[in-house]
């Protein structure tokens, strides 16, 4: 394992950090319990993880804030870039819903 490589984050299967073996990604766990407030315990309940799972990701996020970032500007990027190529009825923005 190289260094910085965590035995219980992972890369081969998204693009961005996830927990190992499940699609649930660093990012998802720290906007569940830092941004939102959720509890780790109900967010490790939530999706069958150990709580350990939680706590290495929200570690992960913290340990790694240009990789994070890098992460959510390339996610932000990609829904720009998603709504520029949707075809809408003249007068349909869905920003101002």
């Amino acid at each position: 394992m190289s260094e910085g490589e965590s035995r219980r984050i992972a890369h081969e299967l998204m693009s961005e950090p996830h927990i190992r073996g499940r699609r649930v990604s660093v990012r998802q766990v720290y906007a569940l319990v830092e941004e939102r407030g959720e509890n780790p315990e109900a967010v490790a309940d939530r999706y069958d993880l150990d709580v350990a799972d939680v706590y290495h990701a929200l570690a992960y996020y913290h340990d790694h804030p240009r990789e994070m970032r890098d992460v959510e500007d390339e996610r932000d990027d990609a829904i720009a870039d998603f709504r520029e190529s949707i075809d809408r009825p003249e007068g349909v923005d869905p920003d101002t819903a």
